[in-house]
């Protein structure tokens, strides 16, 4: 059975840093990418950063670029999104993903292909 896992959000000041952490089971990492997706109230989903297992491609939303950094645990099942400078406009349930089913785009409508596995999600609320 594939469990996917999320934790580490919450509330934080503008400007300030979190880190996300993902924790995955029951599938063989290899040929999957890993996602992080989030949803505000209102809005549709979107992809924030994907990485393939293999590191051969990394996926970052303009709107985080050079804010968040995607990465892999030493623990094989793990990724994390270190997010930095945040701002009121990250607010939003995040989301990580086990993605088999995804374009090199991270886009979100792909990542819901039924193939694909999902957390539950962990809100992160920023203030200003």
């Amino acid at each position: 059975q594939v469990q996917v896992v999320e934790s580490g959000g919450g509330l934080v000041q503008e400007g300030g840093s979190l880190t996300l952490t993902c924790t995955a089971s029951g599938l063989n990492f290899d040929g999957y990418t890993m996602g992080w997706f989030r949803q505000a109230p209102g809005k549709e989903r979107e992809g924030v950063s994907c990485l393939k297992w293999s590191g051969e491609l990394t996926y970052y939303a303009e709107s985080v670029k050079g804010r968040f950094n995607i990465s892999r645990g030493t623990a094989k099942n793990t990724v994390f999104l270190q997010m930095n400078s945040l701002k009121p406009d990250d607010t939003a349930m995040y989301y990580c993903a086990a993605l088999v089913s995804i374009d090199d785009y991270c886009s979100a409508w792909q990542a819901l292909d039924p193939a694909n596995y999902w957390g539950q999600g962990t809100q992160v609320t920023v203030s200003a």
